[in-house]
C-alpha cells in the first residue's frame, strides 16, 4: 500500500509540474498547485473506502482525486479546457473537480462552500442508512469562513459521519497563519463544537492515514464528525497568477523544501526496504510516460462545440 501511496503522490507532483510548464508556454490558462500537500491528500484518500465514500475536495486536491479514480488524462483535459474534460466539459477553471462515477462532488470558486455540502451528504447517508463517510478538505484560510462554522456545528449537533480536513499550508494566498488565527492550531476549534480534533504532520502520509482512518471509524460508529488538521507548506505561489516573493522569502521556501514529502517519503521507502532505487526509477519513468501521453492527448483533443454552449443550463441537454 505504501508504494501505491507514493506513486499517487508522485503522479500528482509530475502532473502539477507539467501544468506549470504548459502555463508558462501559454498553452493552458491557469494553475493552482498541489505541490507540498500531496502527502496529506493521498494519505487521507487511502484511509477511506474508495468504492463507497464521498469526497468534496478543494482546488488543490489533485492527490485526493487521483486516489479516488481520476486519471492524468482527465486532469490534463481539464487544464486544456477541452470537451472531454470530465469535471465540467471544459467550462470550469482547473481545480474545480467533479466526477459522479467516483463520488467526487463538484466544487465551486467561492471557497468553503464544499463544507456544508459534505454535511448534507452525510445527513443523506444517515437518513438512507448507508454506512459511508464524507471527507471534505479546505485550507486554513477557509476555516475562518462562515460555511465551515455552520457546517461543523450542524454536523456535531447531529453526530454526522463527516471528516473536516484542513490542509494548513501556512498561507491564505498572502496572509500568513499567525495573522489568520488567534488560537495555536485550527484543530483547537473542534472543542467549541463538541467534536474530536487532531493536528498531524501533513508531510507524513502515514500519520494522516492513521488520523483519517480513526476519524472514519468514529463516523461510521455514530460518534460524529472529526476535525483533522494537516500541517505542511505550499511550495509554489498561490496560483500561476501570483508572485509569492512579495510576501515570503526564498529562504523560507527553501527550508520548507527540505521537508518535501516527495523526497522524505521516498527515503522512507528505501530505508524500510519497501522499495529499491531501481523500482523508484522505473516508477518515475512510467509516470513520465503517462504524463507525456496525457498531455499530448489533451492538447490535441477537441474543444466543446459552439452549439453546446447552453448544455446543462436551463434544462438544455447536450446535443
Amino acid at each position: 500500500m505504501v508504494r501505491d501511496m507514493y506513486e499517487t503522490m508522485l503522479l500528482a507532483r509530475r502532473i502539477d509540474e507539467r501544468m506549470w510548464l504548459l502555463n508558462r508556454a501559454g498553452k493552458i490558462p491557469f494553475v493552482i498547485s498541489c505541490q507540498g500537500q500531496e502527502a496529506a491528500q493521498v494519505g487521507a484518500a487511502f484511509a477511506l473506502n474508495r468504492d463507497e465514500d464521498y469526497v468534496l475536495p478543494y482546488y488543490r486536491d489533485m492527490g485526493v482525486v487521483l486516489a479516488f479514480g481520476m486519471t492524468a488524462k482527465d486532469l490534463m483535459l481539464s487544464g486544456f479546457a477541452k470537451a472531454e474534460d470530465p469535471n465540467s466539459g471544459g467550462r470550469q477553471m482547473p481545480g474545480h473537480f467533479g466526477q459522479k462515477k467516483n463520488r467526487i462532488v463538484t466544487g465551486s470558486s467561492p471557497v468553503t462552500t464544499q463544507v456544508p455540502h459534505a454535511v448534507g451528504i452525510a445527513l443523506a447517508a444517515r437518513l438512507e442508512q448507508k454506512n459511508i463517510v464524507a471527507l471534505t478538505t479546505f485550507g486554513e484560510g477557509s476555516s475562518n469562513q462562515g460555511d465551515f462554522h455552520e457546517g461543523a456545528n450542524f454536523a456535531s449537533v447531529h453526530k454526522l459521519p463527516v471528516i473536516f480536513m484542513c490542509e494548513n499550508n501556512k498561507y491564505a494566498i498572502s496572509v500568513p497563519i499567525e495573522k489568520q488565527l488567534a488560537c495555536k492550531n485550527v484543530s483547537d476549534r473542534a472543542i467549541g463544537y463538541g467534536m474530536h480534533g487532531v493536528t498531524v504532520d501533513g508531510n507524513d502520509p502515514l500519520a494522516v492515514y492513521e488520523a483519517v482512518k480513526a476519524a472514519a471509524e468514529r463516523g461510521r460508529k455514530g460518534e460524529g464528525p472529526t476535525l483533522v488538521e494537516t500541517v505542511s507548506y505550499r511550495l509554489t505561489p498561490h496560483s500561476s497568477d501570483d508572485d509569492d516573493r512579495a510576501y515570503r522569502t526564498r529562504e523560507e521556501v527553501d527550508a520548507a523544501k527540505e521537508k518535501d514529502a516527495i523526497h522524505t517519503f521516498a527515503r522512507y521507502l528505501l530505508e524500510s526496504g519497501t522499495a529499491t532505487e531501481a523500482q523508484l526509477k522505473e516508477m518515475d519513468e512510467r509516470i513520465a510516460k503517462l504524463v507525456n501521453e496525457a498531455t499530448e492527448y489533451a492538447e490535441n483533443a477537441a474543444y466543446a462545440a459552439v452549439d453546446t454552449l447552453h448544455a446543462h443550463v436551463y434544462d438544455e441537454e447536450a446535443k
